[in-house]
Protein backbone atom coordinates (compact mmCIF):
# COMPACT_ATOMS: atom_id res chain seq x y z
CA UNK A 1 0.00 0.00 0.00
CA UNK A 2 2.87 2.27 0.32
CA UNK A 3 4.31 1.86 -2.39
CA UNK A 4 1.03 2.10 -4.28
CA UNK A 5 0.63 5.75 -2.23
CA UNK A 6 4.22 7.03 -3.80
CA UNK A 7 3.46 6.24 -6.96
CA UNK A 8 0.13 7.69 -6.92
CA UNK A 9 1.76 10.97 -5.39
CA UNK A 10 4.18 10.76 -7.77
CA UNK A 11 1.65 10.93 -10.87
CA UNK A 12 -0.21 13.53 -9.15
CA UNK A 13 3.00 15.84 -8.95
CA UNK A 14 2.91 16.35 -13.11
CA UNK A 15 0.51 18.99 -13.81
CA UNK A 16 -1.09 17.91 -16.51
CA UNK A 17 -3.71 20.59 -17.48
CA UNK A 18 -5.12 19.75 -20.66
CA UNK A 19 -6.89 22.86 -21.62
CA UNK A 20 -3.77 25.26 -21.01
CA UNK A 21 -1.46 25.03 -24.12
CA UNK A 22 1.43 26.31 -21.55
CA UNK A 23 1.20 22.76 -19.83
CA UNK A 24 1.26 21.06 -23.37
CA UNK A 25 4.89 18.93 -22.47
CA UNK A 26 3.21 18.37 -18.36
CA UNK A 27 0.75 16.49 -20.52
CA UNK A 28 2.89 14.61 -22.37
CA UNK A 29 5.10 13.68 -19.36
CA UNK A 30 2.27 11.75 -17.98
CA UNK A 31 1.95 9.91 -20.65
CA UNK A 32 5.49 8.95 -20.41
CA UNK A 33 5.39 8.10 -17.15
CA UNK A 34 1.88 6.07 -17.43
CA UNK A 35 3.84 4.11 -20.54
CA UNK A 36 6.35 3.56 -18.11
CA UNK A 37 4.40 2.23 -15.03
CA UNK A 38 2.79 -0.01 -17.45
CA UNK A 39 5.47 -1.44 -19.24
CA UNK A 40 6.54 -2.25 -14.91
CA UNK A 41 3.97 -4.69 -14.57
CA UNK A 42 4.21 -6.42 -18.01
CA UNK A 43 2.21 -4.71 -20.06
CA UNK A 44 2.80 -3.71 -23.77
CA UNK A 45 2.06 -0.24 -23.71
CA UNK A 46 3.00 2.74 -26.02
CA UNK A 47 2.19 6.34 -26.25
CA UNK A 48 0.25 7.49 -29.59
CA UNK A 49 -0.24 10.69 -30.93
CA UNK A 50 -2.86 12.94 -32.03
CA UNK A 51 -3.76 16.33 -32.78
CA UNK A 52 -3.75 17.27 -28.84
CA UNK A 53 -2.53 15.31 -26.29
CA UNK A 54 -1.11 11.87 -26.90
CA UNK A 55 -3.59 8.68 -25.69
CA UNK A 56 -1.25 5.69 -23.96
CA UNK A 57 -2.17 2.17 -24.99
CA UNK A 58 -1.60 -1.10 -23.18
CA UNK A 59 -1.98 -4.32 -23.10
CA UNK A 60 -1.71 -7.60 -20.98
CA UNK A 61 -2.61 -10.89 -22.82
CA UNK A 62 -5.13 -13.58 -19.96
CA UNK A 63 -7.59 -16.43 -20.77
CA UNK A 64 -10.89 -14.95 -19.81
CA UNK A 65 -12.76 -11.94 -21.51
CA UNK A 66 -11.59 -9.03 -23.03
CA UNK A 67 -12.07 -6.71 -20.34
CA UNK A 68 -10.83 -2.49 -21.51
CA UNK A 69 -10.26 0.12 -18.69
CA UNK A 70 -10.37 3.83 -19.38
CA UNK A 71 -9.40 6.23 -17.49
CA UNK A 72 -7.83 9.86 -18.21
CA UNK A 73 -4.54 11.61 -17.21
CA UNK A 74 -5.38 15.26 -17.32
CA UNK A 75 -6.84 17.01 -15.38
CA UNK A 76 -8.59 20.51 -14.56
CA UNK A 77 -7.07 24.17 -13.72
CA UNK A 78 -6.45 24.93 -10.70
CA UNK A 79 -7.68 28.36 -10.49
CA UNK A 80 -8.12 30.16 -8.32
CA UNK A 81 -4.87 29.28 -6.67
CA UNK A 82 -5.51 31.49 -3.50
CA UNK A 83 -8.40 29.42 -2.47
CA UNK A 84 -6.11 26.38 -2.11
CA UNK A 85 -4.78 25.46 1.29
CA UNK A 86 -1.86 24.27 -0.40
CA UNK A 87 0.08 23.87 -4.07
CA UNK A 88 -2.46 22.08 -5.77
CA UNK A 89 0.60 20.10 -7.36
CA UNK A 90 2.22 19.28 -4.11
CA UNK A 91 -0.17 15.99 -3.07
CA UNK A 92 0.03 14.91 0.49
CA UNK A 93 -2.03 12.12 2.67
CA UNK A 94 -3.94 14.02 5.51
CA UNK A 95 -5.45 12.60 8.66
CA UNK A 96 -9.08 14.50 8.74
CA UNK A 97 -12.10 14.12 10.77
CA UNK A 98 -13.85 11.49 7.93
CA UNK A 99 -10.03 9.34 8.15
CA UNK A 100 -7.03 9.82 5.59
CA UNK A 101 -7.56 11.70 2.35
CA UNK A 102 -5.28 12.89 -0.09
CA UNK A 103 -5.31 16.15 -1.42
CA UNK A 104 -4.13 17.44 -4.95
CA UNK A 105 -5.37 17.96 -8.01
CA UNK A 106 -6.47 14.96 -9.95
CA UNK A 107 -6.70 12.53 -6.87
CA UNK A 108 -10.11 11.95 -7.43
CA UNK A 109 -10.83 13.10 -11.19
CA UNK A 110 -8.93 11.23 -12.54
CA UNK A 111 -5.45 9.66 -11.38
CA UNK A 112 -6.60 8.17 -8.05
CA UNK A 113 -9.05 5.81 -9.90
CA UNK A 114 -6.68 5.28 -13.13
CA UNK A 115 -4.04 3.98 -10.57
CA UNK A 116 -6.75 2.19 -8.55
CA UNK A 117 -7.02 -0.03 -11.38
CA UNK A 118 -3.56 -0.29 -12.13
CA UNK A 119 -2.52 -1.29 -8.76
CA UNK A 120 -4.96 -3.70 -8.63
CA UNK A 121 -3.67 -5.71 -11.94
CA UNK A 122 -0.14 -5.38 -9.79
CA UNK A 123 -1.24 -6.94 -7.09
CA UNK A 124 -3.27 -9.73 -8.82
CA UNK A 125 0.03 -10.40 -11.02
CA UNK A 126 2.66 -10.08 -8.01
CA UNK A 127 0.21 -12.51 -6.21
CA UNK A 128 -1.25 -14.95 -8.84
CA UNK A 129 1.64 -14.32 -11.55
CA UNK A 130 -1.31 -13.75 -14.89
CA UNK A 131 -4.07 -11.81 -14.93
CA UNK A 132 -7.29 -13.91 -15.33
CA UNK A 133 -8.80 -12.13 -18.09
CA UNK A 134 -7.24 -10.70 -20.97
CA UNK A 135 -6.50 -6.13 -20.30
CA UNK A 136 -6.58 -3.21 -22.65
CA UNK A 137 -5.04 -0.08 -21.00
CA UNK A 138 -6.52 3.23 -22.46
CA UNK A 139 -5.60 6.52 -21.18
CA UNK A 140 -6.54 9.88 -22.70
CA UNK A 141 -4.81 13.25 -21.58
CA UNK A 142 -7.91 15.18 -23.15
CA UNK A 143 -11.24 14.60 -21.04
CA UNK A 144 -11.04 17.71 -19.56
CA UNK A 145 -10.96 19.93 -22.68
CA UNK A 146 -13.84 18.50 -24.39
CA UNK A 147 -11.98 15.20 -25.37
CA UNK A 148 -11.53 16.83 -29.45
CA UNK A 149 -9.15 14.09 -29.87
CA UNK A 150 -10.98 10.66 -28.68
CA UNK A 151 -13.66 9.93 -31.53
CA UNK A 152 -11.20 10.13 -34.21
CA UNK A 153 -8.52 7.64 -32.64
CA UNK A 154 -11.48 5.20 -31.52
CA UNK A 155 -12.35 5.20 -35.19
CA UNK A 156 -9.14 4.72 -36.33
CA UNK A 157 -8.24 2.00 -33.77
CA UNK A 158 -11.35 0.37 -33.61
CA UNK A 159 -9.95 -2.97 -33.93
CA UNK A 160 -7.30 -2.68 -31.10
CA UNK A 161 -9.58 -0.93 -28.91
CA UNK A 162 -12.62 -3.87 -29.20
CA UNK A 163 -13.47 -5.23 -26.09
CA UNK A 164 -16.33 -7.61 -24.40
CA UNK A 165 -16.27 -5.12 -21.55
CA UNK A 166 -15.65 -1.63 -21.14
CA UNK A 167 -15.02 -0.50 -17.40
CA UNK A 168 -14.84 3.43 -16.44
CA UNK A 169 -13.64 4.44 -13.26
CA UNK A 170 -14.52 8.78 -13.31
CA UNK A 171 -16.86 8.74 -10.73
CA UNK A 172 -16.93 8.14 -7.01
CA UNK A 173 -18.66 6.35 -3.84
CA UNK A 174 -22.01 6.60 -3.47
CA UNK A 175 -21.22 7.37 0.43
CA UNK A 176 -18.28 6.70 2.31
CA UNK A 177 -19.09 3.40 3.45
CA UNK A 178 -21.44 2.44 0.18
CA UNK A 179 -19.74 1.95 -3.23
CA UNK A 180 -21.21 2.88 -7.02
CA UNK A 181 -21.50 1.57 -9.83
CA UNK A 182 -22.83 4.25 -12.50
CA UNK A 183 -25.75 3.31 -14.81
CA UNK A 184 -27.03 6.97 -15.97
CA UNK A 185 -24.66 9.88 -16.87
CA UNK A 186 -25.47 13.08 -18.02
CA UNK A 187 -24.47 14.87 -21.52
CA UNK A 188 -22.68 18.30 -22.06
CA UNK A 189 -22.85 21.07 -23.92
CA UNK A 190 -20.15 23.87 -23.43
CA UNK A 191 -20.41 27.53 -24.57
CA UNK A 192 -18.29 30.37 -24.21
CA UNK A 193 -20.32 34.07 -25.17
CA UNK A 194 -18.31 36.97 -25.88
CA UNK A 195 -20.05 40.30 -26.08
CA UNK A 196 -18.32 43.61 -27.95
CA UNK A 197 -19.56 46.86 -27.58
CA UNK A 198 -17.66 49.95 -28.39
CA UNK A 199 -14.58 49.46 -30.48
CA UNK A 200 -12.63 50.44 -26.98
CA UNK A 201 -12.74 50.97 -23.19
CA UNK A 202 -14.39 54.16 -22.49
CA UNK A 203 -14.87 56.05 -19.56
CA UNK A 204 -18.00 55.88 -17.94
CA UNK A 205 -18.54 59.34 -16.38
CA UNK A 206 -17.76 60.51 -20.39
CA UNK A 207 -19.97 57.48 -21.56
CA UNK A 208 -21.36 56.56 -19.45
CA UNK A 209 -25.71 56.12 -19.63
CA UNK A 210 -25.79 56.75 -23.78
CA UNK A 211 -23.34 53.93 -24.53
CA UNK A 212 -24.18 50.22 -24.68
CA UNK A 213 -22.48 48.17 -22.10
CA UNK A 214 -21.66 44.40 -23.07
CA UNK A 215 -21.38 43.77 -18.83
CA UNK A 216 -25.20 44.81 -18.57
CA UNK A 217 -26.35 43.31 -21.64
CA UNK A 218 -24.28 40.07 -20.46
CA UNK A 219 -25.69 40.12 -16.89
CA UNK A 220 -29.63 39.88 -18.55
CA UNK A 221 -28.87 37.42 -20.86
CA UNK A 222 -27.43 35.50 -17.79
CA UNK A 223 -30.22 36.52 -15.25
CA UNK A 224 -32.82 35.08 -17.88
CA UNK A 225 -31.82 32.02 -18.51
CA UNK A 226 -33.94 30.94 -15.52
CA UNK A 227 -37.15 31.38 -14.69
CA UNK A 228 -38.59 31.89 -11.14
CA UNK A 229 -38.96 28.06 -10.65
CA UNK A 230 -35.77 27.35 -11.94
CA UNK A 231 -36.59 26.06 -15.21
CA UNK A 232 -34.62 26.83 -18.18
CA UNK A 233 -35.76 29.82 -20.39
CA UNK A 234 -34.31 28.64 -23.51
CA UNK A 235 -36.68 27.62 -26.56
CA UNK A 236 -37.12 23.74 -27.09
CA UNK A 237 -34.93 22.99 -24.28
CA UNK A 238 -36.80 20.36 -22.59
CA UNK A 239 -37.41 18.58 -25.46
CA UNK A 240 -36.44 14.72 -25.30
CA UNK A 241 -35.90 14.99 -21.61
CA UNK A 242 -37.91 12.43 -19.62
CA UNK A 243 -39.23 11.22 -16.37
CA UNK A 244 -37.93 8.27 -14.04
CA UNK A 245 -40.14 5.89 -13.77
CA UNK A 246 -41.90 4.73 -10.33
CA UNK A 247 -39.56 1.84 -10.06
CA UNK A 248 -36.23 3.65 -9.96
CA UNK A 249 -37.69 6.79 -7.69
CA UNK A 250 -38.27 4.06 -5.19
CA UNK A 251 -34.98 2.55 -5.75
CA UNK A 252 -32.97 5.96 -5.17
CA UNK A 253 -35.74 6.57 -2.10
CA UNK A 254 -34.22 3.76 -0.55
CA UNK A 255 -30.84 5.22 -1.00
CA UNK A 256 -31.57 7.32 2.16
CA UNK A 257 -29.55 10.25 0.40
CA UNK A 258 -29.13 12.78 3.08
CA UNK A 259 -29.25 16.39 0.98
CA UNK A 260 -28.27 17.96 4.06
CA UNK A 261 -25.36 16.31 4.71
CA UNK A 262 -24.85 16.28 0.92
CA UNK A 263 -25.16 20.66 1.28
CA UNK A 264 -23.53 20.65 4.38
CA UNK A 265 -20.37 19.57 3.26
CA UNK A 266 -19.62 22.22 0.90
CA UNK A 267 -20.98 25.14 3.31
CA UNK A 268 -24.59 25.33 1.98
CA UNK A 269 -27.93 24.42 3.69
CA UNK A 270 -31.11 25.05 1.36
CA UNK A 271 -31.63 22.85 -1.99
CA UNK A 272 -31.97 25.88 -5.15
CA UNK A 273 -33.31 24.46 -8.54
CA UNK A 274 -36.08 23.21 -9.83
CA UNK A 275 -39.09 24.11 -7.81
CA UNK A 276 -40.33 20.20 -6.97
CA UNK A 277 -37.53 18.20 -7.71
CA UNK A 278 -35.53 16.33 -5.25
CA UNK A 279 -31.79 17.10 -5.20
CA UNK A 280 -30.81 13.21 -6.65
CA UNK A 281 -33.32 14.08 -9.23
CA UNK A 282 -31.55 17.23 -9.99
CA UNK A 283 -28.22 15.87 -10.19
CA UNK A 284 -28.73 12.54 -11.72
CA UNK A 285 -32.13 13.02 -14.13
CA UNK A 286 -32.25 16.71 -14.78
CA UNK A 287 -31.06 18.63 -16.87
CA UNK A 288 -29.03 22.13 -16.05
CA UNK A 289 -27.68 25.29 -17.29
CA UNK A 290 -24.59 26.55 -14.87
CA UNK A 291 -22.87 29.72 -15.38
CA UNK A 292 -19.39 28.17 -14.94
CA UNK A 293 -17.43 32.03 -15.17
CA UNK A 294 -17.79 35.88 -15.92
CA UNK A 295 -15.53 38.16 -17.12
CA UNK A 296 -15.49 42.12 -18.15
CA UNK A 297 -14.18 45.56 -17.24
CA UNK A 298 -11.67 45.79 -14.23
CA UNK A 299 -10.89 43.46 -12.02
CA UNK A 300 -7.88 44.55 -10.30
CA UNK A 301 -6.94 46.04 -6.99
CA UNK A 302 -8.47 49.53 -6.53
CA UNK A 303 -10.96 50.77 -8.39
CA UNK A 304 -11.66 52.03 -12.36
CA UNK A 305 -14.52 53.83 -13.78
CA UNK A 306 -14.39 52.01 -16.77
CA UNK A 307 -17.14 51.22 -19.24
CA UNK A 308 -15.82 47.86 -20.73
CA UNK A 309 -15.97 47.09 -24.90
CA UNK A 310 -15.64 43.44 -23.84
CA UNK A 311 -17.78 41.09 -21.28
CA UNK A 312 -17.67 37.06 -21.52
CA UNK A 313 -19.02 34.28 -19.80
CA UNK A 314 -18.78 30.28 -20.02
CA UNK A 315 -22.29 28.80 -19.58
CA UNK A 316 -22.23 24.78 -19.46
CA UNK A 317 -25.62 22.78 -19.74
CA UNK A 318 -25.90 18.97 -18.46
CA UNK A 319 -28.19 17.12 -20.76
CA UNK A 320 -30.46 14.14 -20.28
CA UNK A 321 -32.29 11.44 -22.02
CA UNK A 322 -32.61 12.35 -25.29
CA UNK A 323 -32.01 15.90 -25.53
CA UNK A 324 -29.35 16.95 -28.64
CA UNK A 325 -26.02 18.80 -27.99
CA UNK A 326 -26.29 20.43 -31.48
CA UNK A 327 -30.08 21.74 -30.87
CA UNK A 328 -29.48 23.39 -27.32
CA UNK A 329 -26.42 24.84 -28.58
CA UNK A 330 -28.26 26.07 -31.51
CA UNK A 331 -30.99 27.51 -29.66
CA UNK A 332 -29.14 28.68 -26.80
CA UNK A 333 -27.25 30.76 -29.99
CA UNK A 334 -30.54 32.14 -31.00
CA UNK A 335 -31.44 33.07 -27.30
CA UNK A 336 -28.41 35.00 -27.17
CA UNK A 337 -28.99 36.86 -30.31
CA UNK A 338 -32.76 37.62 -29.45
CA UNK A 339 -31.22 39.39 -26.21
CA UNK A 340 -28.91 41.47 -28.09
CA UNK A 341 -29.35 45.84 -28.36
CA UNK A 342 -27.84 46.77 -32.14
CA UNK A 343 -24.94 48.05 -31.02
CA UNK A 344 -23.41 44.76 -29.20
CA UNK A 345 -22.42 41.98 -31.13
CA UNK A 346 -21.73 38.83 -30.13
CA UNK A 347 -18.95 35.81 -30.81
CA UNK A 348 -19.21 32.08 -29.93
CA UNK A 349 -16.87 29.23 -28.81
CA UNK A 350 -17.31 25.65 -28.34
CA UNK A 351 -16.13 23.91 -25.68
CA UNK A 352 -17.21 20.21 -26.14
CA UNK A 353 -20.52 18.59 -26.76
CA UNK A 354 -21.59 14.99 -25.70
CA UNK A 355 -25.04 13.04 -25.75
CA UNK A 356 -26.33 11.33 -21.73
CA UNK A 357 -25.81 7.87 -21.80
CA UNK A 358 -27.50 5.37 -19.79
CA UNK A 359 -27.14 1.76 -19.24
CA UNK A 360 -28.94 -1.33 -18.71
CA UNK A 361 -27.81 -3.52 -15.61
CA UNK A 362 -29.08 -7.04 -17.02
CA UNK A 363 -26.03 -7.71 -18.15
CA UNK A 364 -23.86 -10.39 -15.66
CA UNK A 365 -21.45 -7.92 -15.75
CA UNK A 366 -23.47 -5.55 -13.90
CA UNK A 367 -24.15 -7.98 -11.02
CA UNK A 368 -20.74 -9.81 -10.49
CA UNK A 369 -18.76 -5.65 -10.49
CA UNK A 370 -21.89 -4.90 -7.93
CA UNK A 371 -21.14 -8.79 -6.10
CA UNK A 372 -17.68 -7.97 -6.00
CA UNK A 373 -17.68 -4.65 -4.73
CA UNK A 374 -20.37 -5.27 -2.01
CA UNK A 375 -18.23 -8.13 -0.52
CA UNK A 376 -15.43 -5.63 -0.17
CA UNK A 377 -17.45 -2.73 1.78
CA UNK A 378 -19.80 -2.42 4.70
CA UNK A 379 -22.57 -1.86 2.57
CA UNK A 380 -23.82 -3.01 -0.48
CA UNK A 381 -23.23 -1.75 -3.81
CA UNK A 382 -25.57 0.69 -5.47
CA UNK A 383 -26.92 1.30 -9.27
CA UNK A 384 -26.64 5.08 -9.19
CA UNK A 385 -26.75 7.59 -11.49
CA UNK A 386 -24.48 10.58 -12.06
CA UNK A 387 -24.70 14.06 -12.62
CA UNK A 388 -20.81 14.48 -14.65
CA UNK A 389 -20.30 13.74 -17.84
CA UNK A 390 -18.10 10.99 -19.44
CA UNK A 391 -18.80 11.18 -23.46
CA UNK A 392 -16.43 8.12 -23.47
CA UNK A 393 -19.10 6.43 -22.28
CA UNK A 394 -21.26 7.01 -24.43
CA UNK A 395 -19.03 6.84 -27.95
CA UNK A 396 -18.47 2.93 -26.63
CA UNK A 397 -22.12 1.86 -26.39
CA UNK A 398 -22.88 3.54 -30.33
Amino acid sequence: MENSTKRLLELLRIRSISTDPAYKDDCNAAADWLVKDLISIGADARKCPTPGHPMVIGHIDGPGPHVLFYGHYDVQPVDPLNLWDRDPFDPAVETTAKGKVIRGRGSSDDKGQLMTFLEACRAWKTEHGTLPCKITFFFEGEEESGSPSLVPFMLDNRNELMSDVVLICDTGLFQSKTPAIVTMLRGLVGEEIILTGPDKDLHSGMYGGPSANPIRVLTRILAGLHDDDGRITVPHFYDGVPEISDELAEQWRGLNFDHGTFLGDVGLSNPAGETGRTPLEMIWSRPTCEINGIHGGYTGEGFKTVLPSRASAKVSFRLVGDQDPAEIRKNFRAYVRSMLPPDVSVEFKEHGGSKASQMSTDAPEFEAARSALSDEWPDAAAFVGCGGSIPIAGHFQR
